[in-house]
């Protein structure tokens, strides 16, 4: 990772564990800062490796309620439905972002306009679904049958465009198929576990060969601060969601993605 600092590692670990599963694309914040700070990581891997931290996040948040699916699972139809539920919903993202793996990160992760824009479309988009009252069919992410799984997985897809968000896309397409706020918000925390430990696992196998001793340091320094700092969010995102819905991270990608477009405009 060429010049780059502790400080810098410690303050992206941060802005990635921020920003992980909130619908503001976490993505987006990385490469964005990456680009006006001159951070440059060997093959873009330091923005995917760090969100390892966010992952045991949700494992330290969720760990007794996940545990008792665990011991639940050979008996209980609720646990074995919510599990193949979750690898329904793994399943797309996974196949189309294996398949498209070099062009999204030689190609999409090196356009900072395309993300400013998708920022701002997609805050335009949860504005419009937070004024939206829809008539929730499903509150209890234990109780969502499989094909509604299957097709909040598909929404997910749309996240391999930096700047989308995947617990944006979700939770949006949780919303428009029929799930309230919160569920939907919490679907989305179980289906980054395997989902970005997929994303994890991918980008360390295929640059294992390229990685160095400093550039693990770095790593390790972003995956603590990511840990920290997802552990704050996931405790505290579900009841600010259920009470104030999105409106406020629809506006911040508004925000940051015309910042963006004018910082590049005049910074290149």
């Amino acid at each position: 990772m060429n010049g780059a600092s502790t400080l810098e590692a410690l303050f992206l670990g941060l802005l990635e564990g921020l920003t992980e599963f909130i619908p503001v694309s976490s993505t987006a914040h990385l490469l964005l800062a990456g680009h006006f700070m001159g951070f440059e990581s060997t093959g873009k891997t330091f923005e995917v490796l760090i969100q390892l931290g966010a992952i045991l996040a949700i494992l330290s948040v969720y760990a007794t309620r996940l545990l008792g699916i665990a011991v639940r699972l050979p008996t209980d139809p609720r646990a074995r439905r919510f599990v193949i539920g979750i690898v329904l919903a793994f399943l797309p993202a996974a196949v189309v972002g294996a398949s498209l793996h070099g062009f999204i990160k030689t190609v999409l992760f090196e356009e900072p306009f395309l993300i400013c824009v998708v920022l701002i479309i997609g805050g335009l988009i949860l504005l419009a679904l937070d004024e939206m009252r829809f008539e929730p069919r499903y509150t209890d992410v234990m109780q969502f049958p499989p094909m509604l799984c299957l097709k909040i997985g598909l929404f997910q897809c749309l996240a391999l465009v930096p700047g989308t968000s995947r617990s944006g896309a979700t939770i949006a397409g949780a919303l428009l198929l029929g799930t309230d706020k919160r569920s939907a918000a919490e679907f989305s925390f179980f289906l980054a576990m395997p989902t970005m430990a997929g994303a994890f696992t991918f980008d360390l196998y295929n640059n294992r060969d390229v990685l160095t001793v400093d550039d693990a340091i770095l790593i390790g320094i972003g995956f603590a601060a990511a840990f920290v700092a997802g552990v704050f969010v996931v405790r505290f995102l579900l009841d600010f969601v259920s009470r104030h819905g999105f409106k406020l991270f629809a506006w911040w990608r508004i925000v940051v993605g015309a910042a963006g477009i004018a910082g590049l405009w005049v910074y290149g």
